[in-house]
């Protein structure tokens, strides 16, 4: 089952303790972890890649070498970790990934994918999925 492999194969779970994610991060992450963050969330490469800010020129280079900026591996991070916030809240991973593609009320209506491009945005998206866990949606 696809689903089951893929909820396994989260870039954080290579890595247990904070220091270890931002020694994972400066060094830069392999592009496979990149692959397998299009994977799970399910969304198109390119797409993916826009909402990552990497241009399709530079997805090309840092594929030919392997590893991404740390840059890039930090907004990689963040929407792995809110990719398994949110399939923790929901249950499961198709739930999660609908939900971080369609717009939220608690969000202002934004979505929530949308609002993950910066990191204020993910922080207001790992609030509102942690509200929704305690059942104080708003």
């Amino acid at each position: 089952m696809k689903t089951a492999t893929l909820e396994k194969k989260t870039v954080r779970a290579k890595a247990k303790h904070p220091h270890e994610l931002i020694r994972r991060i400066q060094q830069g992450l392999r592009f496979r972890e990149l692959e397998t963050l299009q994977d799970s969330i399910d969304m198109p490469f390119e797409q993916l890649a826009a909402k990552l800010s990497i241009s399709r020129s530079t997805l090309q280079r840092r594929k030919a070498n392997g590893r991404l900026s740390p840059a890039e591996s930090d907004k990689v991070m963040r929407f792995s970790q809110l990719l398994e916030h949110a399939t923790n809240v929901f249950g499961s991973i198709d739930k999660a990934r609908a939900w971080l593609k369609h717009p939220q009320y608690g969000l202002g209506g934004a979505v929530p994918l949308d609002s993950a491009e910066t990191e204020i945005g993910a922080r207001e998206v790992d609030n509102l999925l942690g509200r929704i866990d305690y059942g104080v949606y708003s």
